[in-house]
């Protein structure tokens, strides 16, 4: 099977490099670094005393590693921490992240699942463990992994019933990955026992990382600038919105004018910056008076009869929720597997949550049980339920506290992933 998996990433090589060459007409990034993702790095890195490889495909798990990488730097100080990725969002989220570090963390994009590329990493960089975050499974990594002698740890891992589903009717291409894994550190019960499905050997609960996330006083800082900016006007952000939401949000919000305050503003935040300006159509489409968050960072102010702000902008999701009253949290509207609610009941926002969570099942249902979120139906019952919220100071204020109390409350997983994964490092 590995065999044929191999010989199928050979034969889309050049339809993978030209999807590359297409996105980079949207994202630049996409057109650069490409003898990384090949394997290729040029002259060898200063000599490290300890080498810790961990990869973050893109921006969520980026930033839902930082706690791990802190922690790893602070307890073994004379290591070096070379973070992958698959994604410029990933990449450029990590250099703004980690630059506190300075040399003691190298980025770089993940090589192709080929075989001899992940091999050519191996051999340039030379880590001591390979340390994957959430859900990357790559067969070939693995193997070259197995047969350099480096441990491979699956941190913070999550596997829904779908997507367990999925592997299994891969056989064995998945089973003789999974029990290549050295250790799987799983965020929940239900998690480990999927991970177990696919023939991992060592599991752990540890929790999710994610809980254990700081928000950077500069982030705070620029939320509270944002917010003075908009004034006392209630403020509804949709954040994290995949395609397809956007126009459900808008008519929604359109038709539910009259229930919800006369000033509030709708901040929009899509998931992907090459879709900033689809976006922006979209609103004016919709006849409602727009404008763009750049724009408010290039000296225009945000106008008392904006109707919605157009987050376009990157790195900056705890600014949006810091600035907000209530907080939606996109790809859940539609059957897209829902993306992270911590950060917003972190920062004690009420959560507003559509029906497909699959990604994240039991995090939502457990915020829901402390009282710090709410499930939607459609986008009709979102603006509905936000109109209550944003009508009653109480209640929003109730909430927001129960979702504080939720995110403290679950705090805690990287001193037990770091925990798990002690032995395999020294």
């Amino acid at each position: 099977m590995r065999i044929l998996y191999t010989l199928a990433w050979w034969l889309a090589l050049p339809l993978v490099l030209a999807r590359l060459w297409l996105r980079g007409r949207q994202e630049p990034g996409y057109r650069q670094h490409w003898g990384e993702r090949l394997g290729f790095y040029g002259s060898k890195p200063a000599a490290s005393p300890m080498t810790i490889w961990l990869h973050a495909v893109s921006v969520g798990e980026t930033r839902a590693a930082e706690p791990l990488v802190d922690a790893l730097l602070a307890s073994y100080p004379h290591s070096r921490i070379v973070l992958t990725h698959m994604t410029p969002t990933g990449r450029a989220t990590g250099k703004a992240l980690f630059a506190r570090h300075g040399a003691r963390l190298v980025q770089s994009y993940l090589p192709y699942d080929t075989g001899a590329m992940p091999a050519r990493f191996i051999r340039h960089f030379a880590p001591r463990i390979c340390i994957l975050m959430e859900t990357e499974v790559w067969p070939n990594l693995i193997d070259q992994c197995n047969r350099h002698q480096v441990p491979v740890v699956l941190a913070n891992a999550r596997l829904s019933a779908r997507s367990l589903r999925k592997a299994l009717r891969l056989g064995r291409l998945i089973g003789d990955a999974a029990r290549g894994i050295a250790l799987v550190a799983a965020q929940t019960p239900d998690d480990a026992e999927r991970v177990r499905q696919l023939g991992v050997q060592q599991v752990a609960v540890t929790g999710s990382i994610k809980f254990d996330v700081v928000v950077p006083e500069a982030a705070l800082a620029l939320g509270a600038q944002l917010r003075a900016a908009i004034g006392a006007r209630p403020v509804l952000l949709c954040a994290s919105t995949r395609e397809g939401e956007e126009v459900l949000l808008l008519d929604a919000f359109v038709a539910a004018r009259a229930s919800l305050p006369a000033d509030v503003l709708l901040l929009l935040v899509p998931r992907h910056p090459q879709r900033f300006d689809e976006v922006a159509q979209l609103v004016n489409a919709h006849g409602l008076t727009a404008q763009r968050r750049s724009s408010w960072s290039a000296g225009q102010p945000i106008g008392a009869d904006t109707q919605v702000l157009l987050g376009d902008s990157m790195g900056e999701m705890f600014a949006y929720y810091a600035a907000c009253d209530c907080a939606f949290v996109g790809g859940s509207l539609l059957p897209l597997g829902g993306q992270n609610l911590i950060e917003p009941a972190a920062l004690g926002k009420p959560v507003l949550i559509g029906p497909h969570t699959f990604n994240f099942a039991q995090v939502t249902e457990q915020a829901i049980e402390a009282g710090g979120a709410v499930r939607v139906d459609d986008a009709a019952a979102l603006m509905a339920q936000a109109a209550s919220l944003l009508s009653d100071r109480q209640q929003l204020a109730a909430m927001g506290a129960h979702a504080l109390a939720f995110a403290s409350q679950h705090r805690g997983a990287t001193p037990r992933t770091m925990e798990a994964i002690r032995p395999l490092l020294t």
